[in-house]
């Protein structure tokens, strides 16, 4: 028997898995929350939503690149509310690609069992192309990919790669493990997360960068939301460490062996209520500190005990 025959075999027996099912997420019968625009600006310093919808329903890919802690993710997943107009994470599929994440996790494959078997499964992509296709309302469906470039894209996408493009959707292939024609339906959206200061990482080749928009976000201390949220917080201490970071980031830009890429990000301080001195401690001390360490790691310059001496200065002050 020929693999094929043998993936056929295992796929007509529905004790395997049910073909009817092809919902990744819980039910979820609570009213969905209403999710505007203006929320998104409240809530995603430093970033214009509509200029960020207009480029996503042009190219239908995108990816947010920048550096850390400017809340990549959390800006993917709120434009996808922003394009919906309420919160639904039952549109919303959430990965995170990496060095061994494969096709056979994210499209379909064959997986072994505890009797030592195989049997076949659809991967989430799938399952979630499939439940764009069928919405009779042809609402929009979001996949968001956490650090898109730590995966094997040709591996992992397979004919997808194709399938993704914008001039392709709805245009159906066979697919290797089943010989079932495909296709990535028009109201799928991809937003991938790519953070700039990773070192060693291969970035995406030419073919795939064809495929996406690249939007930069950047560091918002400057922003009307972070500076309500140094407002609400009322702390001296914190406007001055804002300075700081916002000096600290300019050295970072200025560094020829760093760049902007590897700027601070505002989300480091973004907590949802309002930072304390001690939040200030840890967060400089357990977080930013480190982060100079391995950037400065040969430090002929004495840049860290600099910067540690003053911020050392402004949390005792």
């Amino acid at each position: 028997m020929t693999n094929l025959n043998k993936q056929q075999d295992l796929m007509s027996n529905d004790e395997i898995y049910n073909f009817d099912d092809f919902d990744i997420s819980e039910t979820n019968t609570a009213k969905p929350v209403m999710y505007t625009k203006f929320d998104f600006e409240r809530e995603v310093f430093n970033t214009d939503v509509v200029d960020l919808i207009n480029i996503l329903e042009y190219k239908k890919n995108i990816i947010l690149q920048g550096a850390p802690g400017v809340g990549k993710t959390y800006t993917a997943k709120r434009l996808a509310y922003a394009m919906l107009g309420y919160k639904d994470d039952s549109r919303i599929l959430q990965v995170q690609f990496h060095q061994s994440y494969t096709y056979d996790d994210f499209i379909m494959g064959l997986r072994p069992t505890a009797s030592g078997g195989f049997r076949f499964e659809y991967g989430p992509f799938y399952k979630i192309c499939k439940q764009a296709e069928n919405d009779a309302e042809h609402k929009p469906y979001f996949v968001i990919i956490d650090e898109i470039n730590r995966g094997n894209m040709s591996k992992i996408l397979g004919e997808m790669f194709s399938l993704i493009e914008k001039d392709h959707r709805n245009e159906a292939i066979m697919l290797k493990y089943n010989s079932e024609y495909f296709s990535v339906p028009d109201n799928l959206y991809i937003i991938g997360t790519m953070n700039t200061a990773d070192r060693g990482l291969v970035m995406l080749d030419y073919a795939l960068r064809r495929r996406f928009a690249f939007i930069t976000t950047e560091p918002a201390y400057k922003s009307t939301g972070f500076r309500q949220l140094l407002a609400q917080s009322d702390n001296l201490k914190f406007n001055k460490i804002a300075r700081k970071i916002i000096e600290l980031n300019k050295e970072i830009s200025d560094d020829a062996m760093l760049g902007a890429g590897f700027q601070i990000g505002h989300s480091y301080f973004c907590l949802g209520r309002p930072v304390t001195d001690e939040d200030l401690e840890r967060i400089i001390t357990f977080e930013i500190m480190p982060l100079l360490e391995e950037y400065w790691y040969d430090d002929t310059d004495n840049k860290i005990a600099t910067w540690r001496e003053k911020f050392t200065t402004i949390l005792k002050g």
